[in-house]
């Protein structure tokens, strides 16, 4: 069966536009929204007056344009007050806002993804830390929320969650086996029995029915950003909570060979030869899992859209942490990103704010407003007022969540330095896992070129992400 390719291409647009975090929602680009996209909409009815402010709204996610003019219509049929909605087009998002906020009757509030556009546009931003909005923000929100130590700038609205993805029927399969190395999935709990399982999987592969233990660690350029924008955050976020903050430009690598572990053991038990990992693209990594050919997937809660409907049903999705051997790994889960965050313009006029700010208000308190964003658009959303009701329904993103319940915090997604560092990572990889090169080129890209990187990216924008202190 065919799968579509509609989320890693959005990963790939995510690093070149943001540099530093990830777009995880697929920029559909469909004639209806291309015509809505560059166009101011007010809403019909208006009737407000100006001591109650109007909301404008500078959406930057084009797939939610439907949802949100919805959600307008009725909070402005409900109150009142005039709500206009505008949104930027796929790839056009900085010189939207750029232009917008230049505006005398700029937006009041409009979207952020990512650290990038957090420092581009940190002199529109009005603190929130003192917000209703705020408060309602849960713990992981919170510290997913940019900010400078001293002020909260932004909330976050959308969290997604990447791990290694598991087949739990071929896992049962699999135990029930007399050459099993452990005799029930539940003693699946860290990285030692998991490379125990996987071994022994790949040795056991033609009696369990599949090609490979995991599936193909494919550095083509679509499918590359797993290894090395996502796995790679993990030896980062535990050497910096040895170093007990939050960001750090000089770094040692000192979990890199526990990263090494992780990347041998996938290398050698997928379907795929070392020498041609270069030409397996997302398509054919997500198809391995998706067919049943594989037990173990490294990704995130979006290949949930690819793997539906085929051979792996959704009782049989599960997410492990992404463990290497690095002492304490086992009180986290899997690590979280939050890349759609909402912040307010302060040089819009002070009831234009207060009117953006009871617009959020009602979309994260009504029944309208949770519904719209955790079923019709699919988002995680990191309110407390979001209950069990009000989740969306991808059983990848339960699983993930799971480990929420059980009192294992999500790690959070550390700042990497754009795209250059992500191919210069990938390619020192790739020359590793073909024998063409040594393994010390991936621990430079970890260390010197991370430093590197960063203080390219300090000259150009003037500051570097804020150390903070590490709170988890």
């Amino acid at each position: 069966m065919l799968l579509k390719y509609n989320g890693a291409l959005s990963h790939r647009e995510g690093e070149i536009m943001t540099s530093l975090h990830f777009t995880h929602q697929a920029r559909i680009a469909v004639a209806s929204i291309a015509a809505l996209a560059m166009s101011m909409i007010p809403l019909a009815g208006c009737g407000s007056s100006s001591s109650k402010g109007k909301v404008y709204y500078l959406n930057t996610k084009p797939e939610i344009v439907k949802e949100l003019q919805d959600l307008g219509k009725k909070y402005q049929k409900e109150t009142g007050v005039e709500v206009q909605i505008r949104t930027a087009a796929s790839g056009t998002s900085n010189s939207t806002i750029t232009s917008e906020l230049g505006k005398k009757n700029g937006p009041g509030l409009f979207n952020l993804a990512g650290f990038d556009q957090y420092i581009r546009f940190r002199k529109f931003l009005r603190p929130l830390q003192n917000t209703k909005l705020y408060k309602q923000l849960d713990a992981e929100g919170k510290s997913n929320a940019f900010g400078d130590g001293k002020n909260v700038y932004t909330l976050p609205y959308a969290g997604e969650w990447y791990g290694i993805i598991y087949n739990k029927a071929i896992l049962n399969k699999y135990v029930s086996k007399p050459y099993a190395v452990i005799k029930q999935a539940s003693e699946l709990k860290d990285y030692a029995t998991l490379k125990k399982v996987a071994e022994s999987m790949q040795e056991h592969k033609a009696d369990l029915g599949i090609k490979g233990a995991f599936s193909t660690p494919g550095l083509d350029p679509s499918n590359n950003y797993r290894y090395a924008a996502h796995m790679n955050r993990v030896p980062y976020f535990f050497e910096m909570r040895d170093k007990g903050v939050r960001w750090s430009l000089n770094m040692k690598g000192t979990y890199v060979p526990q990263y090494k572990d992780l990347w041998d053991l996938e290398l050698k038990n997928s379907p795929t030869d070392p020498h041609r990992i270069s030409t397996v693209s997302y398509d054919d990594s997500t198809g391995e899992f998706a067919r049943g050919e594989v037990a173990f997937y490294p990704n995130g809660v979006w290949s949930y859209a690819q793997i539906k409907g085929n051979a792996v049903k959704d009782e049989d999705l599960g997410m492990l942490p992404y463990w290497m051997g690095i002492k304490g790994e086992e009180k986290y889960g899997p690590f979280g990103v939050y890349d759609a965050n909402w912040a307010i313009n302060k040089r819009a006029s002070k009831a234009d704010q207060e009117a953006c700010l009871k617009f959020l208000e009602w979309i994260v308190t009504s029944k309208e407003g949770r519904t719209a964003l955790s079923k019709e658009m699919g988002f995680s959303v990191p309110f407390t007022t979001f209950g069990d009701e009000y989740q969306p329904d991808n059983p990848l993103t339960t699983a993930a969540k799971q480990y929420q319940k059980e009192g294992k915090p999500s790690p959070f997604s550390i700042n990497i330095p754009g795209q250059q560092y992500i191919d210069d990572l990938s390619n020192a990889l790739l020359e590793y896992s073909q024998g063409t090169g040594k393994w010390n080129k991936v621990q430079e890209a970890f260390t010197k070129d991370w430093t590197a990187q960063w203080e390219s990216y300090k000259q150009a924008e003037g500051m570097l992400p804020p150390a903070g202190k590490f709170d988890m």
